[in-house]
């Protein structure tokens, strides 16, 4: 018999998720702060809950998928989170992007509970998390891992077991380096040639059949061709998880030089009032600096 799931985090990929794991026929216990998106689970069958705690109470797994450490630390270990609720032998399973150290700290915290936990980010912005497509990287023990993957494989493609607690965000963060790095690139390319006089669309077409091809161009072509900014992965997270990259680097001794620039380029977007728009709006600031828009006439 499936595991009754409590989910908490309802937002841009959080809700297609649930909605995956109810079309599945989960039982889902749901709980957001905005209330929009729980009366459109809740019409799908989903039972609301008024706390992170009133979730986890009756749930065998409690999944978590919200914007940043502090919002899980306190869905988690705070006043009315889950685990005041969470009974002894169910599964915690953070689907966030957090710091590494974060989710070692809760991981631990959940032990002296006897709750288990798994961090699990997860890459494949929305249009991922609603095709049901998304790569899911796992960090905690093999065990936990394996009651967990029926649930993965609701909602994901490519799922791997990385390691222990922490591993799962220390990929997320690899993995958002190269995102980041890709849609600068993609966004230097397209702005050159186009101001150069060639069509950008020829110039993805050509790009996606030889080695430059990429999921970026595959995944946001559209709206870097159409300026449509619309979030499928806001610049105020990415920005965050770079910060959260450039932590590890810290961390672990290990340089980031230009992770450390493109960092820099998210947040003067942020501070041009952009941080809610897609990440590929990095393209806009090349284009200011060339004084071309891409596809447009100078």
């Amino acid at each position: 018999m499936a595991e009754r799931i409590g989910w908490i985090g309802l937002g841009i990929m959080g809700k297609p998720m649930a909605a995956n794991l109810l079309r599945a026929g989960y039982e889902l216990t749901v709980h957001s702060r905005s209330r929009g998106p729980v009366e459109e689970l809740t019409q799908m069958g989903a039972r609301a809950a008024d706390s992170p705690r009133e979730v986890a109470d009756g749930s065998e797994v409690i999944i978590t998928m919200l914007p940043d450490s502090p919002d899980v630390s306190q869905a988690v270990a705070g006043e009315n989170g889950v685990l005041e609720g969470a009974p002894s032998g169910s599964l915690l399973i953070d689907m966030s992007t957090i710091s590494p150290v974060v989710a070692r700290e809760l991981a631990e915290a959940a032990r002296g509970r006897g709750v288990g936990m798994l961090d699990a980010p997860v890459s494949g912005g929305d249009v991922g998390a609603r095709q049901a497509t998304l790569s899911i990287m796992a960090g905690g023990s093999a065990e936990d891992f394996a009651r967990a993957e029926p649930i993965f494989k609701v909602l994901g493609k490519t799922i791997t077991h990385v390691g222990s607690s922490g591993a799962g965000q220390v990929v997320k963060a690899c993995n958002q380096i190269v995102v980041a790095l890709t849609i600068e690139a993609v966004s230097e390319a397209l702005v050159l040639g186009s101001k150069a006089g060639v069509d950008p669309e020829v110039i993805i077409k050509v790009l996606s059949g030889g080695m430059a091809s990429n999921r970026v161009m595959e995944m946001r072509g559209r709206n870097f061709l159409e300026h449509d900014f619309t979030p499928g992965f806001k610049v105020d997270l990415h920005h965050k998880d770079l910060g959260i990259a450039l932590a590890a680097g810290g961390e672990y001794g290990v340089s980031l030089p230009v992770t450390a620039i493109v960092g820099q380029m998210l947040h003067a977007l942020r501070t041009r009032g952009m941080g809610a728009q897609d990440h590929s709006a990095l393209l806009t600031l090349i284009e200011d600096w060339a004084q071309h828009t891409v596809g447009g006439r100078d």
